[in-house]
This record gives C-alpha cells, structure tokens and sequence, in this order.
C-alpha cells in the first residue's frame, strides 16, 4: 500500500473542511473574555459570612451529636455494658462543649461587628490654646478692628 501524504497545513488557511462539507461559511472564532468576577465583598461582610459558617458546622455538629447519643443510649441499655456509658458520657460532655463553643462564637461575633462599627465613627474635636489676642490674629485682624466693625 502507498501512503498519501496530505499537503502541510497552511496556520493561515481558514478553509474549514466542515463547513465546506456542510456548505456553510465559518463563523469567526473569536472568543469573548469577560472579567474576572472575584468575591470582592467588604470585610465586615466576608467575616458575617464566616461567623455564620462555623456557626452552622457548630449547629450541625450538636444535632448529629444529639442523634449519636439517642442511639448510644440504646446500645448502652441493651448491652449493660460499662464502656458503652461511658462513651456516653464522652459524647455529653463533647456536646456540651459544642454548646459553649456557640454561644462564646456569639460573643466574638459581637466584639467584631461592634469593633467595626465604632472604627467607622470619627470625632473631631479642635481645641485651641491660647490667649485671645493669639486668636485674634490668627483669624486675620486686630481685635480694636473687630469691635469697630460690630
């Protein structure tokens, strides 16, 4: 058998066997690139998102927790075996744990939305010290030159 050799193919050649099989003209391959969306929240508002995450894994850990120990419980009275209580009361005292882990999540969520909120107050307070004639001289004029006009 001979081999056909195909002519190298032009880079240039925009001739698309497809679409000469099917009649059709090409459509310009150009592709459209659109920005990258990036998660550009504020800060205060990743760290709500945050807080609220590891406060649903926190809620959702004491529910399985709760779960675990209904069904340990049952095992534990079947059994009558020691180990079983306490594995019990390992998993109580995880659980309660847990249940302070939110509510101190709730208080550190507090200290840091609240410590937010007071950065963005400003207070300007301008105190000038000095006597009167000082002050009157920095305003622009003499103090004689101000009653006189009054």
């Amino acid at each position: 058998m001979a081999q056909q050799t195909l002519p190298p193919k032009d880079p240039l050649d925009l001739t698309d066997p497809i679409a000469n099989a099917l009649e059709v003209t090409p459509v310009d391959d150009k592709t459209v690139t659109l920005p990258d969306r990036e998660n550009k929240r504020p800060k205060e508002s990743q760290t709500e998102l945050d807080l609220e995450y590891a406060r649903e894994n926190y809620m959702d850990l004491i529910e399985k927790g709760r779960h675990s120990l209904e069904d340990l419980m049952d095992i534990a009275r079947q059994s009558q075996h020691p180990r079983a209580y306490e594995v019990i009361a390992t998993l109580i005292k995880t659980v309660t744990d847990t249940n302070e882990k939110v509510v101190n999540l709730q208080k550190q969520a507090k200290e840091i939305l609240s410590d937010s909120e007071q950065a963005k107050k400003v207070t300007n307070n301008n105190l000038f010290v000095g006597s009167t004639s000082e002050l009157t001289r920095i305003l622009g004029g003499n103090a004689r030159d101000i009653l006189k006009n009054e």
